[in-house]
């Protein structure tokens, strides 16, 4: 490597200067008494889609190896990201390679100032099968309090509009436009999470009908994720979401499901008989893979009619 010092082009700074420029003028409309744009708060993702550096205000252990981490945006300033798309965060390793993951945040466009991820870590000498562990995980792990990190946004083949209607990329396919009135969920561990953002887009439109059934599967329950929040829908909701779990070893006394997802518990706690339904997919690969997709083919259910992040 060279030891001169780093060029750079305009190309590198103008997203931040824009987007300080841009906070800049929420500060000053505040002070003058003007109101945030139409139509809410400014939007981050509307300034910039480049990588930018925002700083870790929160850290929170959800289980044993399960953490949420909650980033600082703009004051007055939401995320501004598609229902059903990613952010990608970045950070540079020991070796001077770019390490890039994507993550759905648990946060919607309502949450002002913030933006939280739920993402499993997984550390060095756990998995046999990844000696070394999750790189980024292990290195959002290591994060203190007011450390920065990078992230831009949005990415991802698929988005929710609202009232049933999406679009979706598949790969290797043209764009299709798809709609339904109910939803079936399938979600695996930390696949929870656009599972989640999908959940609170629809929930929190009054004029969005559309019925959930979701399946969530865990190794145990102590694995369960945002248990307290998708029961609070659940209970809220009790006409338009259904929830279900199961797991891979079940304690005494459960009531839910044990094992793998199969045909069998797809359709006795995910189908809704006589609707148009669409099936949102996010877990382990072999849990989609000879899983998920399996059951619904046996079912009678295409390609056409679901979608996995």
């Amino acid at each position: 490597m060279s030891s001169m010092e780093p060029v750079y082009s305009p190309g590198d700074w103008l997203p931040t200067v824009a987007l300080a420029v841009l906070i800049f003028l929420g500060v000053v409309c505040a002070f003058v008494g003007i109101g945030p744009l139409k139509g809410g708060p400014h939007r981050v993702l509307d300034v910039t889609k480049d990588f930018e550096e925002y700083r870790l205000m929160e850290k929170e252990e959800l289980s044993h190896d399960t953490r949420k981490f909650t980033f600082a945006l703009p004051e007055g300033y939401v995320l501004g990201l598609p229902t059903g798309q990613h952010m990608t965060l970045k950070f540079t390793n020991k070796d001077g390679q770019a390490v890039q993951r994507s993550y759905t945040p648990v946060t919607d466009n309502t949450s002002i100032g913030k933006v939280s991820f739920v993402i499993k870590v997984y550390k060095a000498g756990v998995h046999p099968k990844f000696p070394e562990g999750g790189q980024m995980s292990q290195h959002l792990e290591s994060l203190s309090i007011g450390d920065k990190m990078l992230m831009k946004g949005p990415k991802g083949h698929m988005e929710y509009f609202g009232k049933g209607n999406f679009k979706v990329k598949p790969l290797g396919k043209k764009l299709q436009e798809r709609s339904c009135n109910a939803i079936g969920m399938m979600a695996g561990g930390t696949g929870i999470t656009p599972m989640l953002q999908i959940l609170h887009f629809i929930f929190r439109n009054p004029n969005d009908k559309t019925r959930v059934k979701m399946i969530y599967a865990n190794q145990t329950e102590d694995d369960i994720l945002v248990r307290d929040e998708l029961e609070a829908l659940q209970k809220e909701f009790p006409d338009r979401f259904s929830l279900h779990y199961t797991v891979d070893k079940a304690p005494e006394g459960w009531k839910f499901s044990e094992g793998f997802i199969n045909r069998d518990m797809i359709e006795k706690h995910l189908i809704i008989p006589g609707s148009k339904q669409q099936f949102f997919m996010c877990g382990p690969p072999p849990m989609i893979k000879f899983a998920c997709i399996p059951g619904l083919a046996e079912l009678g259910f295409s390609d056409q009619d679901h979608v996995t992040f």
